[in-house]
């Protein structure tokens, strides 16, 4: 861990330093700290070498979740003969919906160059690397800076198995300009189940294989367990505690071998989604006497360890969440340039979303860590349920809750929910835990009936 982070001023700007702040990335976190910090009057450059709006906006939650959209109408046409209607069950385009993501995903890279712009932020094209912790190279070109950011973000990661070179990653996914008819999945967290409920949905026989023994290993059981069930149902074949030998074929002909001799295949796309990991590489970090290979390792105040060398987001390796990057990145710039000594974000209670079919929310502890914290202390409250859409439905989805709490007070300090309408209920479940609620708070709450929200205020 870096040494505690100096006064949180940055240096007057001097002609050895024209630049307040350089950053090194366009993604959410890094274009967050340039507005904040020129609105503040900083001047600022950006350094982009790629799209703006970094992984989020081009390859990450903006067009996944467009995505999971079409994912969800297809689920609701063919729930619709429940409700009356009687549908064709046309064929799906899509190429269509591929090209209406990327005419939004373009839009976004225009907003973003715009709003840069407006802010009054320098966006330099071009690849950035650290002649030192205050001077920026892109190519020919140096800029020397009071204060730099590093904002890169991240790429998928691959394991060294011998054919992990073949088939495409998470990324690539995103440039399927066909649907793949049989696809292999490998991995275990929430990016490989988020692209298995879409392939599977919009009509893929998909296959899913992860060497650990339950999916979602690092969230609560209750997500996990639910994740597989509707996986199942939908049609996925899982293969969970799998080991893998290698990956031999190419498109159309790809088959895995499993350490206990089993032979998958054929598949048509092989998709890795086995993680992501920091892009750090050739920044010149290491002649500053970092090590950055698993992220760059900051304190609370984003400080590295370098007189005036900071970082945010995924290139951290830690909290790899769009909100906390931007969050972070507007906490520097507050601190640095606006006067907010104190400014800094709290990592705790972070809320997140899977967006699986039916999606999978989250915030705060998982019942395994509370009760490694607290031992006895905790209380867990559950429920499982078929919620009322699908009451003329002859398959009914299961919607799962689960709050753990702590204490005599039974304070909540976490909150899990498997079904529909989760990832638009948390937010304020999310204040609610931010406030210290407990659960007679909860009780004491009146339920809007009828709504699956409404059992997270009726546990008992």
């Amino acid at each position: 861990m870096p040494q505690p982070s100096p006064a949180p001023v940055a240096p007057p700007r001097s002609a050895a330093a024209p630049y307040d702040l350089v950053v090194i990335g366009g993604g959410s976190g890094g274009v967050a700290a340039a507005r904040r910090a020129a609105a503040h009057g900083a001047r600022v450059a950006l350094v982009e070498q790629g799209r703006l709006g970094g992984t989020c906006v081009n390859v990450g939650c903006v067009p996944k979740k467009l995505m999971w959209y079409g994912a969800q109408i297809a689920r609701t046409l063919r729930e619709a003969a429940g409700y009356g209607f009687r549908l064709d069950g046309g064929m799906h385009d899509w190429a269509a919906l591929v090209a209406a993501r990327e005419r939004v995903v373009a839009r976004l890279n225009e907003v973003y160059a715009g709003m840069l712009e407006r802010s009054g932020v320098e966006v330099l094209s071009g690849r950035a690397t650290l002649a030192d912790a205050r001077h920026v190279r892109i190519g020919e070109r140096s800029l020397a800076a009071a204060q730099v950011l590093i904002a890169t973000g991240g790429q998928p990661w691959r394991p060294a198995l011998p054919g992990s070179e073949r088939g495409i990653d998470s990324d690539g996914f995103f440039r399927l300009q066909e649907r793949p008819e049989r696809v292999l999945l490998i991995g275990s967290g929430y990016i490989a189940v988020e692209l298995a409920g879409v392939l599977a949905a919009l009509g893929s026989v998909v296959t899913l294989v992860c060497r650990d023994r339950r999916l979602l290993g690092r969230f609560d059981e209750l997500l996990g367990e639910s994740v597989e069930e509707a996986l199942r149902d939908q049609g996925v074949t899982l293969v969970t505690g799998a080991g893998i030998t290698g990956l031999a074929g190419g498109a159309g002909s790809y088959e895995l071998a499993l350490t206990d001799g089993r032979q998958l295949g054929k598949f048509d796309e092989v998709i890795w989604a086995t993680g992501r990991r920091p892009n750090v590489e050739d920044l010149g970090l290491e002649a500053l006497g970092l090590s950055p290979r698993a992220g760059i390792v900051t304190d609370h105040r984003e400080f590295t360890g370098v007189a005036g060398l900071y970082a945010v987001g995924d290139c951290t390796g830690e909290h790899l969440l769009t909100p906390v990057a931007i969050a972070r990145g507007r906490a520097l710039a507050d601190r640095l340039f606006g006067g907010h000594a104190e400014a800094q974000v709290e990592l705790d209670l972070i809320p997140s979303v899977i967006f699986a079919h039916p999606p999978l929310a989250t915030v705060g502890l998982s019942e395994a860590q509370a009760r490694s914290r607290y031992g006895e202390a905790v209380k867990v409250y559950s429920s499982r349920f078929a919620p009322l859409y699908y009451g003329p439905l002859e398959h009914k989805v299961q919607a799962r809750m689960k709050l753990v709490c702590e204490g005599a007070e039974e304070r909540v300090v976490g909150l899990h929910v498997a079904g529909d309408g989760a990832d638009e209920l948390l937010q304020g479940f999310a204040v609610a835990l931010r406030m210290g609620a407990c659960k007679r708070d909860f009780d004491r709450t009146i339920a809007i009936h009828p709504t699956v929200a409404e059992e997270l205020v009726t546990l008992r």
